[in-house]
């Protein structure tokens, strides 16, 4: 197994227009080829955006969604990934044969198709079917997987993951910034983006702080090293329909160190170099290999009802004021 170059990205996206979305990528993928990247990761739902899904009818979501991977903007992903000689994983939401809808995320490179995973954990459309399996691919001998934003905070489902066999987890978002029972939650004002040239201060600290990244900072590294994994995280930055959004895209080591961040107030890349040796150094390999199924495997496999509840989904206003 070579070292791998790989780069996660933050773009403003536009909600339903699928056109615009997929010129950023083309950018943002053609600008991560020429640093040398191998692979360039986008958040979730890129290709079509994500918030604006809640107010969507069953026909309307339907109209929204494409077939994986005979839909256009799939063969067009494609084309990207072809015409700038890099695998490409982005987002959209999906319909199958019978019209059922899920939330998808997709890997391809120049000859097609590589990966399809769905979220096993939707919530911004009722009408959203769950995904009921994981996925593990291989990319220049590399074993992937990938775990759409809810996905990442059930923590099993990073360690099944794990010991499926996936190096790499891919981690597409749209996350931060919203309500919560959390201290120090909640939604972010609008005008702060509109105001960034003038005010990058305000917006940077309402981003960095607790609604923001200092979140992140509590979760997402112990995801990674209690894993002995490498962590791709992608967000979206700027209006996601009206809500704003945070970017911090970044990769984390199997140390659950950051090596690399995006930190622009608009669209951006950020690269990292991936190395086997950290996987095997890394403690959560020996943790992994520590464990004792015997002791926990009746208790975490015991009978359990799944209860989702997003607090932002359940107020009577869902948007910032």
């Amino acid at each position: 197994m070579q070292n791998l170059k790989v780069a996660t990205a933050q773009f403003e996206n536009a909600s339903g227009d699928k056109a615009y979305n997929l010129g950023i990528i083309d950018t943002l993928s053609a600008r991560a080829a020429q640093r040398g990247a191998q692979v360039i990761a986008f958040h979730e739902c890129s290709i079509t955006g994500y918030t604006f899904a809640r107010h969507l009818s069953r026909e309307q979501l339907l109209e929204v969604a494409e077939r994986i991977p005979d839909g256009h903007s799939i063969q067009q992903l494609i084309q990207i990934a072809r015409k700038n000689d890099i695998v490409i994983l982005a987002g959209l939401f999906e319909k199958d044969e019978q019209d059922q809808l899920f939330k998808a995320y997709v890997c391809v490179d120049k000859n097609g198709l590589v990966a399809k995973y769905r979220k096993l954990h939707p919530f911004i459309n009722p009408h959203l079917l769950p995904g009921n399996e994981y996925v593990v691919f291989d990319l220049y001998g590399w074993k992937c997987g990938i775990l759409i934003c809810y996905d990442n905070n059930v923590i099993e489902n990073v360690r099944a993951t794990a010991l499926l066999g996936a190096d790499i987890i891919f981690m597409p978002h749209v996350t931060m910034l919203t309500p919560s029972t959390r201290p120090g939650a909640g939604f972010a004002d609008p005008a702060l983006w509109h105001n960034r040239h003038n005010d990058p201060t305000s917006v940077r600290l309402e981003f960095d702080g607790m609604k923001g990244r200092a979140w992140l900072m509590k979760w997402l590294p112990a995801r990674a090293y209690d894993n002995g994994i490498y962590a791709v995280f992608a967000n979206p930055i700027g209006m996601d329909d009206d809500q704003l959004k945070n970017g911090c895209s970044m990769i984390l080591d199997p140390f659950g160190d950051i090596l690399a961040e995006c930190r622009e107030l608009g669209n951006d890349i950020a690269m990292a170099t991936l190395t086997p040796e950290k996987l095997e150094q890394a403690g959560g390999y020996r943790y992994r290999k520590a464990r004792r199924p015997d002791l926990y495997r009746d208790i975490i496999s015991q009978e359990h009802k799944p209860e989702q509840k997003v607090v932002w989904l359940h107020t009577d206003d869902q948007s910032p004021t």
